[in-house]
């Protein structure tokens, strides 16, 4: 992460505070007491908005020379891979006045919030990340103003604006204030956490206050020529919003700005700590189909290697695998020999098919960032080591489920349900990450020793928190693909039950697909040894409405558990005698029986 950027320390609380890292950086940075921060922000690589970003804090003078300014600010720019994924940060918080802790809780609220947001997974939304982050910060600082007299009621009001290429975030609860000033006009974004009374306002919900936080998240899609201030009540209660505007709408730099706009709270006679940061949006990104790739890096596809080479350190022992798109090699890092590792190189065509050059790009972009024992993910390469376009792989000892169900006869119930619980967590690891793969199949199902599973091949995997743009027509294989992925819909956890129940199918029913010439065919025609509830609960993943399919895989999971673990689970589908399925047709076949006996009496007679 990019060293942000700090003042000195605090005098110890009461109670532990966040530590710098190993490497001697603050884990956040702030302004406060006449401290400033003053940062310009260009992209390397189009990855972000040109930004500019001033902040200035000031402690009320009112309350003497040893009060201690409880505003804090932070701001992470981040790095290129941090920018692109996560954003840029300004976080403030104000101690709430009357909470013995409010000091405190304002510093930690800030500092931990940054860092828990970076923490996240970057495959999710930046608002879903920071409503998390937020979330367990809240829940601790709550726990410490229970248990710690020194710190009784710790609370602050907090936002935090996240910029990530032209899109603006706002998380927040309690009072600071965001405003945007575009084209001349002022508007504040979002509502106060307050409650007016008699003799004015109290804050009615903020970090740590109460046992659960109510957070708002506003979105903003930026334009070219912007100015954000995010304040502390210090400003906006003493300086009306017509001033403000004026003020803002001057046009001077980002620092001079916020320190015009705390200067004229202290002439109004604010008895509050003011704080201002201001961000002035330049040139703001364009959203393509290379976008990630720019982000990356671009390499070059030169022709595939041959078994025997030597690339980037890497020995390519053998051929696994050898499509249309791609050369997939066994081999090592040279450095390494006892590790085995798969290598996928696409071929040049790929050229010819954006929609394969950027899932071998979006492998790329994933390395590292997916450490789970359930998805063979690609693993990461020193940028300055690689030369050309390809992924690089751990080399499972397993083997796919699609030459398991090669298999002459349908594989045993018990085996089976253990690796379908097995799959079904194995997709989970990637959609919780908000990673939809859109291509489960058993071919990308790799069966390890003990039916464990690995999910492989994340190149079709749809991200909406990195706000790709999708292909123009639907990936994956569509015989596994859900009807709405069919009409145009990207994906989301509903398509990934969609596609896991197909799979499923084809695993209990010993490969067979699930469709007919009239629709879906009941389990019990290819394994007459099947429960009547698996095939429900298969019916139901392969449902053509989302609405009424199971909504995630985890659902599946828990009925395949729920009813395999249930007395007389495992007792066969029966078929129900003719008199209880049609009467009607029983009686008058015994009728046409009897008649027949009859006849042929006569006719012996």
């Amino acid at each position: 992460m990019s060293e942000p950027f700090s003042q000195d320390s605090l005098p110890a609380p009461s109670t532990s505070q966040v530590p710098d890292d190993p490497e001697g950086r603050p884990a956040s940075g702030r302004a406060m007491g006449g401290q400033e921060i003053d940062l310009q922000l260009k992209p390397e690589r189009g990855e972000c908005a040109a930004l500019e970003i001033g902040c200035v804090s000031f402690p009320a003078r009112a309350r003497g020379q040893d009060h201690i300014n409880e505003d804090y600010v932070g701001v992470m720019l981040g790095d290129l891979a941090e920018r692109a994924a996560r954003g840029s940060v300004i976080a403030l918080a104000d101690g709430v006045s009357g909470s013995k802790g409010g000091r405190v809780a304002a510093e930690l609220s800030v500092r931990t919030f940054i860092d828990a947001y970076y923490g996240l997974a970057d495959t999710l939304q930046p608002g879903v990340a920071a409503a998390r982050a937020l979330e367990a910060i809240h829940g601790w600082l709550h726990q410490i103003g229970r248990v710690d007299p020194a710190l009784k009621q710790m609370a602050a009001s907090f936002a935090a604006l996240i910029v990530r290429r032209a899109t603006a975030y706002l998380v927040a609860a309690g009072d600071v204030r965001l405003y945007l000033l575009r084209d001349g006009q002022l508007t504040q974004l979002g509502d106060d956490d307050v409650v007016p009374v008699a003799f004015g306002s109290y804050v009615a919900h903020a970090v740590g206050m109460l046992p659960t936080l109510v957070t708002r998240i506003e979105t903003l899609e930026l334009h070219e020529g912007d100015r954000l201030l995010m304040c502390s009540d210090g400003l906006y209660r003493r300086v009306p919003m017509r001033e403000l505007q004026t003020v803002l709408a001057a046009r001077g730099g980002a620092l001079e700005t916020a320190r015009r706009l705390n200067a004229l709270a202290m002439t109004r006679g604010s008895q509050d700590d003011v704080t201002s940061a201001v961000l002035d949006v330049g040139g703001l990104p364009l959203l393509d189909v290379g976008y990630l790739e720019r982000v990356v890096g671009t390499l070059p596809i030169p022709a595939v290697p041959d078994a025997g080479e030597v690339v980037d350190g890497y020995l390519l022992k053998s051929v696994l695998s050898d499509g249309f798109y791609s050369r997939i090699f066994a081999g090592y890092d040279l450095a390494d020999p006892n590790t085995p590792l798969a290598l996928k190189f696409p071929k040049p065509r790929v050229e010819q098919d954006e929609n394969v050059r950027q899932s071998i790009v979006r492998e790329r972009w994933l390395a590292g960032k997916i450490s789970d024992d359930g998805v063979l993910a690609p693993m990461p390469i020193d940028a300055d080591r690689q030369t050309r376009l390809y992924v690089v792989m751990p080399l499972g000892s397993g083997v796919t489920l699609e030459k398991l169900l090669a298999a002459p006869q349908p594989m045993a119930l018990p085996r089976a349900l253990k690796i379908a619980q097995q799959l079904g967590h194995s997709i989970d690891v990637l959609n919780r990450r908000n990673i939809f793969h859109r291509d489960i199949k058993p071919e990308n199902v790799l069966v390890m020793w003990g039916d464990s599973t690995r999910l492989l091949d994340l190149g079709f995997g749809y991200m909406p928190g990195m706000q790709l743009p999708g292909p123009d027509a639907a990936p994956g294989s569509p015989a596994y693909m859900a009807p709405e992925l069919m009409k145009g819909a990207q994906g989301d956890a509903r398509s990934e039950v969609f596609a896991f129940g197909v799979t499923l199918y084809r695993l209990f029913s010993g490969g067979k697909l699930p469709y007919g010439f009239n629709g879906r065919v009941p389990l019990y025609q290819y394994r007459p040894d099947a429960p009547l509830w698996l095939d429900l609960v298969l019916e139901k993943t392969l449902q053509p409405d989302p609405a009424r399919r199971y909504q995630d895989v985890l659902e599946v999971c828990a009925d395949l558990e729920r009813f395999s673990s249930g007395r007389d689970a495992m007792a066969p589908i029966r078929r129900k005698p003719l008199l209880e399925s049609d009467p009607v047709l029983f009686w008058q076949m015994i009728v046409v029986l009897l008649l027949a006996l009859l006849l042929w009496s006569l006719i012996r007679h």
